[in-house]
Order: structure tokens, then C-alpha cells, then sequence
């Protein structure tokens, strides 16, 4: 049952990987991180990016042992995906039947969320694969009245969760929904709250550290009543495909495990935004494996209505239905593999720095976070003196290195003759509210003049040369 979507994911995921050699922002986080030694990657971590710790390590680990690569870099949420897909495939199948169990995992995949994240250097796949593998583990328990190692199996997979990402502990108040629905035995209350409260017990540490850490967000804009349309259409359809299971009390049902699985991690994060803005789909993406199972419902139900008036076609309705949506989902599907899905590409920039740059050339970054193209691709600024770092990135423990006093960064633009600025294009840049940029940005305008400026994938290079 799981062979066909775990399969079918990994091409998905292989498709393009590469993005035409293209890293972003975030990913350029995890490329740069993980190439440090692990001692600098625990320095850093008491500064900075403690929730991803564990996936930066994991990174670490696998650069040391294949290479540093956009294939290294994307691969394991492939797979991870596709671990995902294969969960999804065989809950779908005990629950609702082996159509609805295929629908289910191969829907998985084509979400387009899913297609975004699915090549992502960052660990929110592996965090939906944790999704997948604990809701199999709670199904299973509630089934066959198993218990022992797969009870601490379902804690493990959650503490695991929790350490990429503890926003995913979520998932235990969507479990606990599915415990109400079907009445879960007293055994399984027993077992399933002890296992849950040591997994938030060991998530809890950081958890707390984190909190010292909570700047890190702060960009994140308030919530907003269209930020809610994405998540209202998510729970519409995932409605109709739990009104279609024909949800029973008491019953373990996909509408049991999906529905609740799909609306309580959405919910829980629109909940948590009015408190402190943290609205971004990807923290909840493994709430999209309740909608893959509701999806699959559905193409059961209409595998059954088909099968009652003609069998031989009843078997044409899956295969005709991923066509269609593979038709359909195609113009999106090429574009989130395409470099320009992605707010920049650290790598083109470097790239026109390769291009642009000459002897005795200086640089500057603008805002300091602009450094991550330096420190994905330090060759192409081979010779450049990066005039405004104090401590770079790995040194300081940091991602972004520690800059000079603005005093001496003024002074020091003042002995160039040419500088190199490496911004973000106009489109994606936010406005200059640091006292070292403003600086920046005001002494290259009085005393420098543009020689070229050239934008490439929402970055901005524009050399400088001295009135």
C-alpha cells in the first residue's frame, strides 16, 4: 500500500531539485550553519536559531559525510515527505479502504504546499514525516490494543517533533480530539498522557530558551483577516471530505484522525498569532496530512459510486483523477521549481560578485544579513575586504557576523576608492531602520557615486566609486 506514494513523492521530489543551482535566504541559513565544526553550531545556538539546533546538527552530519550541495541540502525532506505520504497511504487504507488509502498518499505530494516544502532545506518536512509516522502509531494502538514499544515509539516520534519544531506539539491536542471522538479505552488515556506529558516534558527546556531568542520572529507581520482565507478554504474541503466518510461517535474513522489533524494545528497557530504574530503555513505543515486523508476519502467515495453502476470504470477513477490535478497543479508545479519561487538566490548574487568584483574592491552588506551570500559562496569574495565586519559569522556565533561601530564603518568607507553594496532588490527590501545602515546608505550617497547596479533574483549589487 505505501510503496506507490513513497515512490511517487520522491519523484515529485527528485523533479528539479536542483532548481537550477539556486539557494534562498533560509536555506542559505542551513548551508552556512551546517558547514561550521559543531562546537561553532552549539556556540551559535545559545545566540541564535535554538529551535532548529537539532536539524542543523542533523545537516551537519550529512555535509560532513556527502558534500556540501543543493542535493545534500534538499534530499532529506524528500524523503521525509515521502515517509509522510507513505503514513498517510496505509492510515488512509485501514480506515477507509485501499482507494482511499492511494488517493490519500499520492494526493499528498501534489499539494502545492507540499511541492513548496517537499525541496526545502529546512526541517519542516521532517517534522510533517514525525506527523505521519506518531498519528500511524496512535492509529494503530486504537485498533489492535497494542501497547509497550509503540507507546514509546509515539513519545519518541513527538519529542523528535517537538525538537525541530516545537510548534508541532500541536499535534497532541489533534490526537486528543481523536481520543474524545472514538472514546478511547481508559488504558489508552493512561498511556497516551503519560507518553505525551514526557515528550512536552523533554521539549520543554527549549521551549523556554527559545523564548530568549523571540526577536528572531518579530518580523512576522501581525494577523490579518486575509491571512485567514488559505486556512478557511483548507477546512471547507477538508469538511466535505469528512461529511462524505459519514463520521460515526465512537467510531475511528479518517474523520476522526484527518479532520482534527487538519483544523486543530490551523487553528492552534491563528490562536497563538493574536497573542504574539507567528502565521506562516509552514509551522503547521504537517496539518496538511489531515487534508491528504480527507482528499482520499472523497476519491473513495467516488471509486464506490462509480463501481455501483459500472466496476470495470470504478477502477479509472483514481488514475483519471491524479492526471487531471497533475495537469491542473502543472503551471504551479514548474514554478516552485523554478529559482524565481523564492524571495532571492543567494548564488546568482554571487555569482555577478565573481563578475563584478576588482583588485582592491571593498564590500558591504545591507541590511549585515545580506553577509549569508558571502558565507555560502566565501570564493566568489576572494580579495573583497568586507570593510564593516568586526567577528564573522562563525566566529561570533552568529549568522549574520558582528559589525563595527558606525563611527568606524564611516571611516573606513572613506578610505575606498570602490565599494561593492549587496542589498535586496527594491521589490522585496525592507525599509533601513539600523543606525549602522542608515549610516551606510547616507555616506554612499554623499561621497560615492553609482558606477553599475545590477538586480538578479531579489538581490541587488551596485558598485560605488568615489566622487
Amino acid at each position: 500500500m505505501w510503496v506507490l506514494p513513497v515512490v511517487w513523492t520522491v519523484g515529485l521530489g527528485l523533479w528539479g531539485i536542483s532548481r537550477q543551482g539556486s539557494v534562498w535566504r533560509d536555506e542559505a541559513a542551513t548551508w552556512q550553519v551546517a558547514r561550521r565544526s559543531s562546537a561553532e553550531i552549539c556556540r551559535m545556538l545559545e545566540n541564535v536559531d535554538v529551535v532548529h539546533g537539532c536539524y542543523y546538527l542533523l545537516m551537519h552530519v550529512l555535509f560532513e559525510c556527502f558534500g556540501a550541495g543543493t542535493t545534500t541540502l534538499r534530499l532529506p525532506s524528500v524523503l521525509a515527505t515521502a515517509v509522510a505520504a507513505g503514513c498517510v497511504a496505509v492510515i488512509g487504507q485501514r480506515l477507509a479502504g485501499v482507494w482511499a488509502g492511494s488517493a490519500a498518499g499520492l494526493a499528498f505530494g501534489m499539494l502545492p504546499a507540499v511541492q513548496f516544502y517537499l525541496q526545502e532545506g529546512r526541517p519542516y518536512a521532517l517534522v510533517a514525516a514525525g506527523a505521519g509516522i506518531s498519528t500511524l502509531l496512535l492509529v494503530t494502538v486504537l485498533q489492535r490494543r497494542v501497547h509497550g514499544l509503540r507507546w514509546v515509539a509515539y513519545g519518541g516520534t513527538v519529542v523528535v517533533m517537538g525538537l525541530l519544531n516545537w510548534l508541532s506539539l500541536m499535534i497532541l491536542a489533534a490526537h486528543l480530539a481523536t481520543l474524545l471522538w472514538c472514546r478511547a479505552r481508559r488504558e489508552v488515556w493512561v498511556r497516551w498522557t503519560v507518553a505525551s506529558g514526557v515528550a512536552v516534558v523533554c521539549v520543554l527546556p527549549l521551549i523556554v530558551f527559545s523564548r530568549s531568542q523571540a526577536a528572531q520572529v518579530s518580523w512576522i507581520p501581525p494577523l490579518t483577516w486575509h491571512m485567514l482565507i488559505g486556512p478557511a478554504v483548507l477546512l471547507v474541503i477538508g469538511g466535505v471530505g469528512a461529511l462524505l466518510d459519514r463520521p460515526r461517535p465512537r467510531r475511528l474513522s479518517v474523520a476522526a484522525v484527518g479532520l482534527p489533524l487538519l483544523a486543530v494545528p490551523q487553528l492552534g497557530l491563528v490562536t497563538a498569532s493574536l497573542l504574539q504574530p507567528l502565521f506562516l503555513d509552514r509551522y503547521v505543515l504537517y496539518s496538511l496530512l489531515g487534508l491528504a486523508l480527507l482528499i482520499g476519502v472523497a476519491v473513495g467515495a467516488a471509486v464506490r459510486a462509480v463501481g455501483r453502476r459500472n466496476v470495470g470504470a470504478s477502477k479509472w477513477v483514481l488514475p483519471v483523477g491524479v492526471a487531471v490535478a497533475m495537469a491542473a497543479l502543472l503551471p504551479q508545479s514548474l514554478a516552485k521549481r523554478s529559482p524565481v519561487s523564492r524571495v532571492d538566490d543567494v548564488m546568482a548574487i554571487a555569482s555577478d560578485v565573481r563578475r563584478t568584483k576588482e583588485t582592491g574592491d571593498a564590500v558591504l552588506f545591507l541590511p549585515s544579513a545580506r553577509r549569508d551570500a558571502k558565507s555560502v559562496s566565501p570564493d566568489a569574495f576572494a580579495g573583497l575586504r568586507d570593510i564593516a565586519l568586526l567577528e564573522s559569522p562563525a566566529k561570533s556565533g552568529t549568522l549574520k557576523g558582528v559589525e563595527a561601530s558606525p563611527e568606524h564603518i564611516r571611516a573606513a568607507m572613506l578610505r575606498q576608492k570602490r565599494i561593492l553594496l549587496m542589498a535586496d532588490a527594491p521589490a522585496v527590501a525592507r525599509p533601513v531602520t539600523a543606525e549602522r545602515d542608515r549610516m551606510k546608505a547616507a555616506v554612499l550617497k554623499a561621497h560615492f557615486r553609482v558606477v553599475s547596479d545590477d538586480q538578479v533574483r531579489g538581490r541587488r549589487l551596485t558598485v560605488y566609486e568615489r566622487r
